[in-house]
């Protein structure tokens, strides 16, 4: 369990994951809104989207020729919020 544990902190740790989770935190995006809202290239979104879908932590719906991605689930969110809080309770 810890070795799982350090995989998903890992994945929280890069700036870029972190962004996109935040950014389906309470919607789902296709590829082509997160790279207009993160600034990025399709495929730079595309590779940690594929990292964060295999490590279960994004799912995708297919709509027709899109793909659009949400959080797996609101454990996702509950972490996100929880780091949240205790930055601001630091900053207090």
């Amino acid at each position: 369990n810890i070795q799982e544990l350090s995989e998903i902190f890992k994945l929280f740790a890069d700036e870029t994951r972190l962004r996109i989770i935040c950014a389906i935190l309470n919607t789902e995006l296709c590829v082509c809104d997160l790279c207009e809202i993160l600034n990025l290239s399709q495929s730079a979104v595309s590779h940690q989207l594929q990292l964060l879908r295999s490590s279960k932590l994004v799912k995708y719906r297919r709509e027709g020729k899109q793909i659009f991605y949400s959080l797996e689930d609101k454990h996702i969110e509950i972490i996100i919020q929880m780091a949240l809080d205790h930055i601001i309770e630091e900053e207090k």
